[in-house]
């Protein structure tokens, strides 16, 4: 299949060429070219100089985050509203999960950098979960994902200014209790700026994953903060609020560098709070705009309006200079055709996708030309849900409704919170499978981590 792309790539200037204005809010066919797997069930040593403790990992996701020693007692299950459902796979983990990208930037060579989540969802549930990035490289030809380079992320300097979940070790290496990872961008000197949620903060790491900034989110003036950011103190009196603007897992979930690297520009997954408010400021989201020369905010900011029905983002990178893909999507997971009927609750022994996927989109928007208010423009769409595949690329569909056709693919997951453009013709999508608590693609089955190819020359083209 790399074959076949460099076949079939033509050069981007000339592929401009051919771009026709879109009508606002295109939607635009999508064909799967290519289905890739990396297994849910994947797990890492933890590194040689990494305390004994990380040898095991999901002591604390099961109820109450109270501790479990024994591997494989806890069984795994989705998340409230979605079931209950089992997953097959069952808590702690012998081992570090390979688990949960969500964020992905093209090496340039077929590979990708993708980084893994905080681990099993918030900072309670994951001090025994280790923050890692890995240098992935899908087959589409034999459908697997090669992990080629993992790099786990630490704080041996003492660059962060708060406490670490191991603070008194050598190596500090970082945590899901410290850092909620969502998305990548390598810089030119081999450093790496991620985006973070907790804070949210963007952090700057070097070649070898050690930390080397962490910069607090200004927009306005004033600081942007979430109810997890380190300096938040419950406070004494029992009916006083911790004051936030930044929703709890609304921080940065995506991250878009210009090609020039000169500026990121940093899209929180949620509205925020209207100041002194516990109500969204509105159905979009903040881009903040920030210089990576000074490593400094500019000031600038723009919005982003969410369709009806969808509930957050799940990635954002760049195509050219000004325009850029974003993940779209609710809050649903699982085929549609699967539903629970009215009335009818799923169980363990009758299972049902209780909240089935309506809306994972991709859209095509422009940041070059902001209306009054600050919006960008959205360009046109793909539709995640309905995928042409008349080739029967796919190698996984999953639990769908009997007699559903083979000829249409669908991305069902929770999450999605990949995108990069590949070439002229075609971008890359996944998922982000929430191990052990999402099930989308089969009803009883832990998601694995699935990549696509996806052949889009019209959305690519469109302005």
């Amino acid at each position: 299949m790399r074959r076949f792309l460099l076949a079939t790539t033509v050069s981007l200037g000339a592929a401009l060429g051919l771009i026709q204005p879109a009508a606002a809010d295109t939607r635009f066919e999508a064909r799967l070219a290519g289905q890739a797997i990396l297994p849910g069930a994947t797990f890492l040593a933890p590194p040689a100089d990494a305390p004994e403790y990380f040898r095991l990992s999901g002591r604390f996701a099961g109820p109450g985050n109270a501790r479990t020693e024994q591997a494989g007692s806890i069984p795994g299950v989705t998340l409230p509203g979605y079931g209950p459902r089992p997953t097959g796979l069952a808590m702690p983990f012998p081992g570090q999960p390979l688990q949960g990208f969500s964020g992905i930037k093209p090496v340039g060579d077929g590979s990708y950098w993708v980084t893994g989540d905080n681990g099993f969802g918030n900072r309670r549930n994951s001090p025994d979960a280790l923050l890692m990035i890995h240098r992935v490289r899908p087959n589409w030809q034999t459908g697997q994902v090669a992990v080629e380079n993992t790099i786990f992320l630490s704080d041996p300097n003492r660059v962060a200014s708060f406490a670490l979940q191991n603070e008194a070790t050598p190596t500090r290496y970082l945590t899901g209790a410290d850092f909620d990872l969502e998305s990548i961008q390598p810089l030119p000197d081999g450093s790496f700026m991620l985006g973070e949620e907790f804070g949210p903060f963007l952090l700057r790491f070097d070649a070898a994953g050690r930390l080397m900034a962490v910069v607090e989110t200004q927009m306005d003036g004033q600081p942007l903060r979430s109810p997890d950011h380190p300096a938040q103190v419950i406070p004494a009196n029992p009916t006083a609020g911790v004051p936030h603007r930044v929703r709890r897992s609304g921080g940065y979930e995506g991250m878009a560098m210009t090609p020039d690297g000169r500026t990121l520009w940093a899209l929180l997954e949620q509205p925020l709070f209207a100041a002194g408010s516990n109500q969204p400021e509105g159905a979009f989201l903040r881009l903040i705009e920030f210089d990576v020369g000074r490593m400094a905010w500019t000031g600038r900011n723009l919005r982003y309006r969410l369709e009806p029905g969808a509930t957050a983002i799940g990635d954002f990178n760049m195509i050219d200079e000004r325009r850029a893909l974003v993940i779209e999507r609710d809050n649903g997971e699982g085929d549609p055709g699967r539903a629970c009927a009215q009335g009818v609750e799923s169980t363990h022994t009758a299972p049902c996708f209780a909240m089935p996927a309506r809306l994972k989109r991709i859209y095509l928007v422009d940041l070059g030309a902001p209306d009054a208010e600050g919006f960008v423009r959205k360009i046109g769409h793909i539709d995640l849900m309905a995928i042409q595949d008349p080739e029967r690329v796919a190698r996984q569909r999953g639990d769908r409704a009997a007699g559903a056709s083979d000829a249409v693919f669908t991305f069902p997951f929770f999450t999605i919170e990949n995108v990069a453009m590949v070439d002229a013709d075609h971008i890359i999508v996944g998922n982000d499978n929430n191990l052990p608590f999402s099930a989308g693609r089969h009803l009883s089955r832990a998601d694995d981590n699935e990549l696509i190819l996806l052949h889009v020359p019209e959305l690519l083209r469109a302005r």
